[in-house]
């Protein structure tokens, strides 16, 4: 079945037989194709005793196939001039290659079997590369923070959990556990192939049915998301490491993906925190030099979302930056963003917008993620309008919902818990307690 209707001039949507779905937006003035294969899978699919094999299945994707070996699958890519990678999030995989529209049959056909016929030759090398990952990122307080926050805000919910997982499991899940779930998520309708690029829609849908359907159509997966988050009460959670700076992290659930707020949303993150001329970077850092690094930024998922700040500060000035930001908060929700600032914030995100989708793996990526959830694929004219259509009103009464201090977790990175508890008595008296 293909559809255009209702589509972008030049993006074209294809449901095989089996569940497959096939996206391509055609752009005949680049000698490029950008393909992505992409999986309804991620963390937050995974029980306690299999957290992180998302992400270690990624990996295991580039160890070997029935044709290949690693090296192989390497030299192979780099006689096609071809840039590969691939991703895991909370919610789904991708494996994604970019390379000269030339090499679009055989790119697709490496692609497709590494994906879905993974013969795991390397798996106790490969376990130590992982294990090398978290170790290292353990060592990030920057970036950890982040996941210390997602455990405050959703708890034991598979939310909750950090996609790249536990150590312990990593270490010891046998390899017939890593196939069983590979073969109960990589099928059917958990399948998106995107491209972008100098192709034909018709092209890429013969190779799809060619090399990916009869594989995905053998099974049924499990249930998206099956776990539903009902909510908790705001919590602060602290992680002990000695480090030259407190990472200090503000979070409170936010709005699904698909909610049409998203571009109000978007317009007020840019005007408190998500720009270099926002309240939290003018205050934070411009005016008082707290901080090199202070933010906000949002995150949106198939039930759920988050509202979220960040800082990284000295144990001195701790105190004084979330007294900053909880003022910022509190003002930000007593007069909303209006006037200048309103403007300015759009024109921040319509320039994003833009810029972001001038490659062609930005636009694989946005076709591919978009179909993969169930979004509806707007053209770059109906986004920008929908920006421009958010108006005071809307702004503030996302602030009022959202940004409601009562509401938020916190979570820090650093060497004194008492320290971060007495710098939140500002922002939250019951997180401080």
């Amino acid at each position: 079945m293909t559809s255009g209707e209702g589509l972008p001039a030049g993006v074209e949507l294809t449901e095989l037989e089996g569940g497959v779905r096939v996206v391509t937006e055609a752009m005949p003035s680049v000698r490029s194709v950008a393909l992505g294969l992409w999986v309804r899978t991620g963390s937050r699919d995974e029980r306690p005793e299999q957290a992180g094999v998302s992400h270690f299945l990624e990996h295991l994707l580039f160890k070997g196939t029935e044709r290949y070996s690693a090296i192989e699958i390497s030299e192979l890519f780099d006689g096609l001039g071809a840039s590969t990678n691939a991703a895991t999030s909370k919610e789904s995989t991708q494996l994604y290659a970019r390379f000269l529209d030339e090499h679009t049959d055989r790119a697709f056909d490496l692609l497709a079997e590494m994906l879905l016929g993974p013969t795991y030759p390397e798996v106790d090398s490969e376990r130590q590369v992982v294990l090398e990952e978290i170790a290292m990122y353990e060592d990030e307080p920057q970036d950890r923070v982040h996941d210390v926050l997602a455990d405050a805000v959703f708890g034991e919910h598979p939310l909750g959990r950090r996609v790249i997982g536990s150590a312990d499991v990593i270490a010891s899940i046998p390899v017939p556990k890593i196939a069983a779930y590979h073969e109960d998520r990589y099928v059917g309708s958990k399948i998106v192939v995107a491209a972008a690029g100098n192709l034909e829609h018709e092209g890429i849908v013969e190779l799809a049915r060619r090399h990916v359907a009869p594989r995905a159509a053998s099974g049924d997966a499990p249930d998206d998301g099956a776990e539903a988050w009902d909510g908790r009460t705001a919590r602060a959670s602290f992680y002990e490491k000695e480090t030259e700076q407190y990472h200090v992290c503000l979070g409170a659930p936010g709005i699904p993906r698909r909610d049409e707020r998203r571009f109000a949303l978007g317009v007020l993150d840019a005007a408190f925190g998500g720009s270099t001329s926002s309240r939290l970077f003018r205050e934070v850092r411009e005016k008082r030099g707290l901080a090199y690094a202070v933010g906000s930024y949002t995150e949106q998922y198939a039930d759920q979302g988050m509202v979220a700040t960040y800082v990284g500060t000295r144990a001195d000035n701790v105190t004084e930056a979330l007294e900053v930001i909880g003022r910022e908060l509190g003002e930000l929700r007593a007069g909303g963003v209006r006037g200048e600032e309103l403007e300015r914030a759009k024109e921040h995100v319509k320039g994003r917008m833009v810029l972001g989708l001038e490659s062609t793996s930005a636009r694989m990526s946005r076709a591919g993620r978009n179909v993969l959830f169930g979004l509806p694929l707007y053209s770059l004219d109906e986004m920008i309008a929908r920006v421009d259509a958010v108006d005071a009103d809307d702004v503030a009464a996302l602030a009022e919902e959202l940004y409601d201090p009562a509401r938020f977790s916190a979570a820090c990175v650093g060497a004194d818990e008492d320290r971060f508890r007495t710098a939140l008595g500002p922002v939250s008296p019951a997180l401080a307690a």
